[in-house]
């Protein structure tokens, strides 16, 4: 096998780190409906913030938006890990068509690339009362208070 197959094989998609600000629904087969939030995400799954996990190897169709994608595609959920309050699952997207694909890997691209330097990107969430910048350098999240003084928040 060459080396740039294998290379190519063995890098991962690159990550956003989302901490949980986008929602997701989750659909299963028997058409129960389980809402998440999506802690990270790639073009090739990402990880979910559950209540309590749902089964390894089902089948699920997931729903969310960001940037300027609506994603809404069948996924694999993978084995789950116990968080502090419940749990993260991660999940692998089954068949997420070409160009949902495509858009989804530009709009990540934008949050990782989006400025040079300590610059940040700002999303209202918590029907307004709180905003989330995300550090597009080092994409981390900071939730914080509209009267904060303080934009971009200190860590």
């Amino acid at each position: 096998m060459p080396r740039s197959t294998r290379a190519d094989k063995a890098r991962r998609a690159p990550r956003v780190k989302l901490a949980g600000t986008v929602l997701a629904l989750l659909r299963l087969d028997s058409g129960r409906e389980v809402r998440a939030r999506l802690h990270q995400l790639s073009f090739t799954g990402g990880l979910l913030h559950l209540e309590r996990p749902l089964d390894e190897g089902i089948k699920v169709e997931v729903m969310f938006h960001v940037g300027d994608s609506t994603i809404r595609s069948k996924a694999g959920m993978l084995f789950p890990m116990w968080a502090t309050q419940g749990c993260l699952q991660p999940f692998e997207f089954a068949n997420l068509e070409e160009k949902d694909r495509q858009q989804l890997e530009s709009d990540l691209q934008k949050f990782l690339n989006s400025a040079a330097g300590r610059s940040a990107l700002v999303r209202r969430c918590c029907h307004g009362r709180f905003r989330v910048a995300i550090d597009t350098k080092t994409t981390n999240a900071y939730e914080f208070h509209p009267s904060s003084s303080t934009f971009p928040p200190t860590v």
